[in-house]
């Protein structure tokens, strides 16, 4: 791989990481991203050399664009591409995320942020990836070709003392121990469970497990604490994990939870509730600080909100992934299975003809027949009428993610609309609302 990419001018060149600029391009990131505190600064640290490290499973040492002065020798702006594999009800498709983006005030508004994102989504169609997702600050990736269309984060929370204590005679029904490479093969049977109440999940594979067990740095901010739920017969019924060495707004929180079919609950969740509040009582002294209490942050909507919510009255709203889809006719097509399963047990099944979508310069038409997706073509801005259904910029991303419904959509955007009489029926059935909770690989 040559180091050197692009040359921007003025001095400025883009080329890829090493592993030996781990010191200086930390030491940026830090700059750049901390919020000044040390716990913060260390946490940042610590990602950046993790994924330097050539030890992650899916991130090479030099799968950042690092811009470089070569008049002062100074790291003036970078950002990453992770890869991963997300699946869609199911089905696998490669993720390019791009992550910690940055770039020295005085260097800014010169478009190194646009070059960069160019290469990088380059890099990521040459390794076959249909989709890029990136979590962020609010507006700006919308530039780069991105719309906000899966949930990020959201979660419930209470204070100590509305955390279940144990009375006199009462005992634990389980007990929870720390999570071994053992654990893998069962932790990512009962993931593949869960994931199927979300039309988007991550997948993870046991190398990217292992290195989420014992890989990362002590202080890297991504590392979980990986907990396995057991019965006092030693007998494993699910998992759990919180960030490691760090509380959330004064609370522990379980950023993942998952149990094994048939098991409860309404039994489970009141031993990871005090769990959690214990840990983070430990966790608080030790750093000279109070543990108020616990959240489950599990994304809108999760079966242990259905059995402990009177005990987690706050509610954090969710904020949301930016996704990319740049060649929208290749994703419908990857995903088609699923479409023609959910088609199978709407009350439009059996469809034939063409679902023809504008979206006012482009389009899209899919053309099923007797419910098989056969045909999926792109329209060119001289093709759309007629149209039978219209999404302005890229909000039709929205409805194939299933953040939105399409009345919400239409109801946000008055020039959003499908014919009543035939589209909307198929739309309802193809796109339902659906929300995710993706398990962040990084």
């Amino acid at each position: 791989m040559q180091d050197e990419i692009q040359a921007l001018g003025d001095g400025l060149i883009m080329r890829h990481s090493r592993r030996e600029d781990a010191d200086r391009l930390a030491a940026f990131i830090v700059r750049i991203h901390s919020n000044g505190t040390e716990s913060d600064s260390r946490a940042l640290d610590a990602w950046t050399r993790d994924l330097l490290s050539g030890e992650h499973p899916t991130f090479d040492p030099g799968d950042f664009t690092v811009v470089e002065d070569h008049h002062s020798g100074e790291v003036v702006s970078c950002l990453n591409l992770i890869s991963q594999t997300w699946s869609y009800a199911g089905i696998p498709f490669g993720v390019g995320r791009p992550e910690l983006v940055g770039t020295l005030p005085e260097y800014r508004r010169r478009g190194l942020i646009r070059k960069q994102f160019e290469e990088i989504h380059r890099w990521s169609q040459k390794r076959g990836e249909l989709v890029q997702g990136i979590t962020g600050i609010p507006y700006y990736y919308r530039q780069f070709g991105y719309e906000m269309a899966i949930n990020l984060g959201g979660g419930r929370y209470g204070s100590t003392g509305d955390v279940p204590s144990l009375g006199k005679d009462q005992a634990e029904l389980f007990q929870i121990r720390l999570a071994e490479k053992k654990d893998i093969p069962f932790i990512l049977q009962v993931m593949a469970w869960g994931d199927q109440r979300y039309p988007v999940a991550s997948q993870w594979t046991p190398e990217l497990m292992a290195y989420e067990i014992s890989g990362k740095r002590e202080f890297d901010v991504n590392r979980r604490q990986l907990l396995i739920i057991e019965t006092l017969a030693g007998e494993p019924v699910g998992f759990f994990g919180h960030p490691a060495g760090q509380l959330w707004g004064s609370k522990l929180a379980a950023s993942v939870y998952e149990l094994a079919p048939n098991v409860s609950w309404l039994d489970v969740t009141p031993s990871v509730a005090r769990y959690l509040l214990a840990a983070g009582r430990e966790l608080a002294q030790s750093m000279g600080e109070t543990c108020q209490g616990i959240q489950l942050a599990l994304g809108e909507d999760h079966p242990a909100y259905q059995v402990f919510s009177h005990r987690l009255p706050g509610i954090h709203k969710p904020y949301a992934w930016y996704i990319r889809v740049p060649d929208l006719p290749a994703f419908l097509t990857r995903i088609g299975p699923a479409l023609e399963k959910r088609l199978e047990k709407s009350a439009c099944c059996g469809f034939s003809g063409e679902v023809r979508l504008g979206f006012y310069r482009s389009g899209v038409c899919l053309g099923f027949d007797r419910g098989r997706l056969v045909t999926v073509a792109s329209l060119g801005a001289t093709e759309l009428d007629p149209i039978g259904a219209a999404f302005p910029g890229l909000t039709f991303l929205q409805l194939l993610f299933g953040y939105r419904s399409l009345d919400e959509l239409r109801y946000a955007y008055p020039d959003c609309y499908a014919d009543p009489d035939r589209v909307t029926p198929l739309l309802n059935a193809l796109f339902p609302r659906a929300t995710s909770n993706i398990w962040e690989i990084s």
